[in-house]
């Protein structure tokens, strides 16, 4: 299997280090729009555009599969991804929600989920548990958490008060989604915060469960080919590489 992982910047490369550690994959080319991040900012027009023009991007390279590791873009451009793209496209959002659900059998459960503007404007993760029969959700824009970890703050007194600046207000959830793929960095803070009883759901766990339920991977690749491509200064994504998958 070659695989496709898009994100709007680095914060994919969360889900890439999923996919290594579960060996599925024996190519994997990471494509991140650094030149134009965030797109947590942005109209669902111009999003679209950038994911189209992502898709086309990735058609150099005869792929099985791409995966959108950007919740934004999951939330507004999934569609038009698959209309455009000559292999399966699965995002986030929806790995995302067939994970909450596989972990939370009480519909009655308190559900938050965490993310930028935009994928929270849009809803998608409310409407996709709403139709399952999950209602008691709550959604918070937390962009201040993005520019926090791409400083590599992963802890500390910043962190802290950014917490308390968004959920001093906040009843403890059963689960909290991540709609973000930065936010994994500062789970275990995150953590720390709400509880050990508090379920977090990762992007990147999300997407392998999601894969290993829709396909048959009969083989593992231990040591996969790694090609990683930004619009501006891929330079410095692939030293972020490094540090984050320990390369």
């Amino acid at each position: 299997m070659k695989l496709g992982v898009f994100d709007s910047g680095i914060g994919g490369l969360t889900v890439v280090k999923s996919l290594l550690e579960h060996e599925l994959f024996e190519e994997i080319v990471y494509f991140g729009d650094t030149a134009r991040v965030p797109y947590g900012i942005k109209d669902k027009n111009t999003i679209i555009r950038y994911a189209i023009e992502a898709v086309e991007f990735f058609k150099n390279f005869e792929l099985d599969l791409i995966i959108v590791a950007c919740n934004t873009v999951s939330a507004y451009a999934l569609d038009e991804m698959r209309e455009t793209s000559t292999c399966p496209v699965i995002g986030v959002v929806e790995s995302g929600v067939l994970a909450a659900v596989n972990k939370l059998h009480d519909k009655n459960a308190d559900i938050l989920i965490i993310g930028t503007k935009a994928t929270v404007n849009s809803k998608a993760y409310e409407k996709a548990l709403n139709s399952l029969s999950y209602y008691n959700i709550q959604a918070k824009a937390t962009g201040l958490f993005v520019p926090l970890v791409e400083e590599e703050i992963y802890s500390g007194e910043i962190l802290q008060a950014t917490f308390k600046h968004y959920f001093h207000d906040t009843k403890v959830p059963h689960a909290i989604i991540l709609g973000c793929t930065h936010f994994p960095l500062i789970s275990g803070e995150l953590q720390n915060y709400f509880g050990e009883d508090t379920i977090l759901i990762h992007s990147g766990d999300a997407i392998v469960e999601h894969l290993e339920k829709e396909f048959i991977f009969s083989k593992k690749y231990k040591e996969p080919n790694l090609k990683f491509f930004a619009s501006e200064n891929p330079e410095a994504l692939r030293n972020i590489a490094k540090k984050w998958l320990g390369l």
